[in-house]
């Protein structure tokens, strides 16, 4: 019982963590992806056979059903002309991205 209760105070500690897939910040990044893609003039299947992934991870990619890890992120940002810095500076100018340490502190 102590176990399950360990674990659910540290479920409770990092929500934030786990609820980020729909967080300000990421719905930023996944605006941006899709609108360079847009910009691109590049399908979903033109962009997954450029990353060559299934077309149908663009679709949960840009609906948020899908995360990217580091790796996954910078080649995406490759294929799609991307800056790396510019991600990050859009990620960084979203209301919810203040670390925690910062936010407790202001």
């Amino acid at each position: 019982m102590q176990v399950k209760n360990e674990l659910k105070m540290l479920f409770m500690k990092n929500k934030r963590l786990r609820q980020s897939i729909h967080s300000e910040a990421n719905t930023a990044l996944r605006n941006l992806l899709i609108t360079q893609r847009a910009k691109l003039k590049l399908t979903q299947r033109e962009l997954a056979e450029k990353l060559n992934i299934g077309h149908s991870l663009i679709g949960k990619i840009e609906t948020g059903d899908r995360r990217l890890d580091i790796v996954e992120l910078l080649e995406y940002a490759h294929a799609l002309e991307i800056d790396t810095m510019d991600i990050i500076n859009i990620i960084q100018k979203t209301q919810n991205y203040l670390p925690l340490l910062y936010r407790k502190n202001i």
